[in-house]
């Protein structure tokens, strides 16, 4: 399956999350993650997140059966993102 996860944490938190994420999932831009996983690596991500959450926290995540329905429109420059340590 293919997925796209979105979040909005507090600043003091995203640098847990990101290296989280980067475990299973391509970091494509900020705050954005996406890939093609197993359903068990998608529990797990579920888990982790229910469980990293606080109150004001926002995750998203799209599942797609693959990335081959996916359609894609992008504008403007791809920024070099780089580890977040």
């Amino acid at each position: 399956m293919y997925v796209i996860i979105v979040y909005d944490v507090d600043v003091s938190r995203v640098n847990k999350i990101n290296q989280f994420l980067k475990q299973f999932l391509y970091w494509r831009q900020n705050s954005v993650f996406e890939g093609e996983i197993t359903q068990s690596q998608l529990e797990k991500i579920k888990i982790w997140i229910r469980n990293f959450l606080k109150e004001d926290d926002k995750v998203i995540i799209y599942i797609l059966p693959s990335k081959k329905i996916l359609q894609t429109v992008e504008f403007g420059k791809s920024k070099e993102i780089e580890n977040i340590l």
